[in-house]
């Protein structure tokens, strides 16, 4: 089978400071409640490791069977500016894709703007590269709304 490889763009700017947009994206906690791809679907951070060097690993899928595993490796925490980091998908025990995301900070009004940006290579097909990014578009997505709520008094 052929290596089938895509980058993408997605940039949103979210009514959080810099340095509050950063503990967002990357506390696990925070990833837990905007990470998934849509509203039926959980992300389960099982370790985090956020120091350049440092391995995450989460499980993605429906409540009852988050069978599908994320592992993530930090290159760049320069924050709250910006970080880099690789994650590749495992389903069973087979990788599907590895990417490279680069997440952007730059302040802009009382927010900040988040530029993503991602290069895919899908090792099984060309499909899952589309799939790839319709899921960083939902997790986006759900960003925009959890970031508000980030704000508001408990």
């Amino acid at each position: 089978m052929t290596l089938d490889t895509k980058s993408f763009d997605m940039h949103r700017t979210l009514p959080l400071s810099p340095a509050k947009l950063w503990e967002v994206l990357t506390d696990p906690k925070h990833r837990e409640k905007w990470g998934g791809p849509d509203a039926d679907t959980v992300l389960i951070v099982d370790r985090a490791d956020l120091r350049v060097g440092g391995q995450d690993r989460h499980r993605c899928g429906p409540a009852d069977a988050p069978e599908f595993v994320i592992d993530t490796r930090w290159y760049d925490l320069t924050a709250p500016d910006r970080a880099v980091f690789t994650e590749t998908l495992v389903i069973g025990n087979e990788a599907m894709c590895t990417s490279l995301v680069t997440y952007a900070l730059t302040a802009e009004g009382m927010g900040t703007r988040l530029s993503l940006t991602v290069a895919v290579s899908s090792f099984s097909g060309r499909e899952a590269l589309a799939e790839f990014q319709q899921s960083w578009q939902g997790g986006l997505d759900n960003l925009e709304r959890y970031a508000p709520t980030v704000l508001a008094p408990h």
